[in-house]
Protein backbone atom coordinates (compact mmCIF):
# COMPACT_ATOMS: atom_id res chain seq x y z
CA UNK A 1 0.00 0.00 0.00
CA UNK A 2 2.99 2.36 0.77
CA UNK A 3 4.56 1.94 -2.61
CA UNK A 4 1.18 2.52 -4.75
CA UNK A 5 0.77 5.88 -2.73
CA UNK A 6 4.49 6.75 -3.02
CA UNK A 7 4.16 5.57 -6.60
CA UNK A 8 1.01 7.96 -7.46
CA UNK A 9 2.37 10.84 -5.32
CA UNK A 10 1.09 10.63 -1.74
CA UNK A 11 3.82 9.05 -0.04
CA UNK A 12 3.24 9.84 3.71
CA UNK A 13 4.82 10.05 7.17
CA UNK A 14 2.54 8.36 9.21
CA UNK A 15 2.25 9.46 13.15
CA UNK A 16 5.50 11.57 14.22
CA UNK A 17 7.82 9.24 12.20
CA UNK A 18 10.26 8.48 14.27
CA UNK A 19 9.08 4.98 14.86
CA UNK A 20 11.29 2.21 13.81
CA UNK A 21 10.18 0.59 10.23
CA UNK A 22 12.01 -3.03 9.98
CA UNK A 23 12.03 -3.93 6.41
CA UNK A 24 13.10 -6.57 4.40
CA UNK A 25 13.74 -7.29 0.56
CA UNK A 26 12.15 -10.23 -0.66
CA UNK A 27 14.99 -11.83 -1.97
CA UNK A 28 15.86 -11.88 1.95
CA UNK A 29 12.78 -13.09 3.52
CA UNK A 30 13.43 -15.93 1.17
CA UNK A 31 16.94 -16.35 2.41
CA UNK A 32 16.38 -16.50 5.88
CA UNK A 33 13.83 -18.95 5.65
CA UNK A 34 15.92 -21.19 3.77
CA UNK A 35 18.99 -20.27 5.97
CA UNK A 36 16.44 -21.35 9.02
CA UNK A 37 15.50 -24.28 7.41
CA UNK A 38 19.17 -25.41 6.46
CA UNK A 39 20.17 -24.27 10.59
CA UNK A 40 18.06 -26.02 12.62
CA UNK A 41 20.44 -25.56 15.31
CA UNK A 42 19.11 -21.91 15.41
CA UNK A 43 17.04 -20.95 18.89
CA UNK A 44 14.15 -18.76 19.67
CA UNK A 45 12.53 -16.58 16.86
CA UNK A 46 14.28 -15.51 13.61
CA UNK A 47 13.13 -11.76 12.35
CA UNK A 48 13.07 -11.77 8.84
CA UNK A 49 14.12 -7.80 8.44
CA UNK A 50 17.08 -6.40 7.26
CA UNK A 51 20.13 -5.10 9.87
CA UNK A 52 19.49 -1.71 8.57
CA UNK A 53 17.25 0.04 11.51
CA UNK A 54 15.35 2.98 9.76
CA UNK A 55 12.69 5.27 11.23
CA UNK A 56 9.36 5.21 9.46
CA UNK A 57 9.98 8.92 8.23
CA UNK A 58 13.02 7.75 6.53
CA UNK A 59 11.78 4.90 4.98
CA UNK A 60 8.02 7.03 3.32
CA UNK A 61 11.46 9.17 2.11
CA UNK A 62 13.34 6.70 0.12
CA UNK A 63 10.42 4.95 -0.99
CA UNK A 64 9.19 8.52 -2.32
CA UNK A 65 12.39 9.20 -3.98
CA UNK A 66 12.47 5.86 -5.48
CA UNK A 67 9.45 6.82 -7.78
CA UNK A 68 11.29 10.19 -7.98
CA UNK A 69 8.65 11.83 -5.95
CA UNK A 70 8.25 13.25 -2.01
CA UNK A 71 6.65 12.04 0.85
CA UNK A 72 4.83 15.07 1.83
CA UNK A 73 1.98 14.53 3.35
CA UNK A 74 1.78 14.10 7.50
CA UNK A 75 -1.02 11.84 8.66
CA UNK A 76 -1.43 12.30 12.78
CA UNK A 77 -1.85 9.34 15.15
CA UNK A 78 -4.92 10.51 16.01
CA UNK A 79 -7.18 9.70 12.89
CA UNK A 80 -4.96 6.08 12.08
CA UNK A 81 -5.58 5.40 15.89
CA UNK A 82 -9.65 6.62 15.15
CA UNK A 83 -9.98 4.34 11.98
CA UNK A 84 -7.55 1.57 12.78
CA UNK A 85 -8.17 1.45 16.66
CA UNK A 86 -5.75 -1.51 17.69
CA UNK A 87 -3.99 -1.98 14.17
CA UNK A 88 -2.82 1.62 14.38
CA UNK A 89 0.10 0.37 16.95
CA UNK A 90 2.25 -1.15 15.05
CA UNK A 91 2.13 1.28 12.10
CA UNK A 92 2.88 4.20 15.29
CA UNK A 93 4.90 2.81 18.02
CA UNK A 94 6.73 0.61 15.15
CA UNK A 95 8.82 -2.58 16.62
CA UNK A 96 12.45 -2.49 16.55
CA UNK A 97 13.50 -5.92 15.68
CA UNK A 98 16.50 -6.89 14.68
CA UNK A 99 18.01 -10.02 12.84
CA UNK A 100 20.04 -10.79 15.68
CA UNK A 101 19.47 -15.03 15.47
CA UNK A 102 20.41 -14.85 11.79
CA UNK A 103 22.94 -12.31 11.69
CA UNK A 104 24.78 -14.32 14.40
CA UNK A 105 24.58 -17.47 12.44
CA UNK A 106 26.41 -16.16 10.12
CA UNK A 107 23.58 -15.16 7.70
CA UNK A 108 24.70 -12.80 4.76
CA UNK A 109 21.88 -10.20 3.43
CA UNK A 110 21.80 -9.68 -0.51
CA UNK A 111 20.36 -5.96 0.62
CA UNK A 112 20.95 -4.83 4.18
CA UNK A 113 21.04 -1.35 3.23
CA UNK A 114 17.34 -0.02 2.42
CA UNK A 115 18.53 2.63 -0.52
CA UNK A 116 19.86 -0.20 -1.89
CA UNK A 117 17.09 -2.47 -2.11
CA UNK A 118 14.82 0.23 -3.42
CA UNK A 119 17.28 1.22 -6.28
CA UNK A 120 17.26 -2.57 -6.85
CA UNK A 121 13.23 -2.97 -6.84
CA UNK A 122 12.81 0.47 -8.91
CA UNK A 123 15.75 -0.74 -11.83
CA UNK A 124 13.60 -4.59 -11.96
CA UNK A 125 10.00 -2.57 -12.43
CA UNK A 126 11.79 -1.09 -15.27
CA UNK A 127 13.21 -3.74 -16.72
CA UNK A 128 9.61 -5.04 -16.11
CA UNK A 129 7.90 -2.57 -17.60
CA UNK A 130 10.23 -2.34 -20.77
CA UNK A 131 9.78 -5.33 -21.60
CA UNK A 132 5.99 -5.16 -21.50
CA UNK A 133 6.12 -2.27 -24.00
CA UNK A 134 8.07 -4.37 -26.13
CA UNK A 135 5.48 -6.84 -26.17
CA UNK A 136 2.86 -4.60 -26.72
CA UNK A 137 4.57 -3.29 -29.46
CA UNK A 138 5.54 -6.64 -31.11
CA UNK A 139 1.46 -7.52 -30.80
Amino acid sequence: MQALSARLGLGAVLGHGRQPAPWVHLTDAVGLVRFAMAHPHLQGPVNAVAPDAVTQATFAQALAVSFDRRAWLRIPGLPLRAVLGEMSTLLLDGQNALPCAALGQGYRFVHPRLGGALAELAETQTTQQGSAKNTKNRI
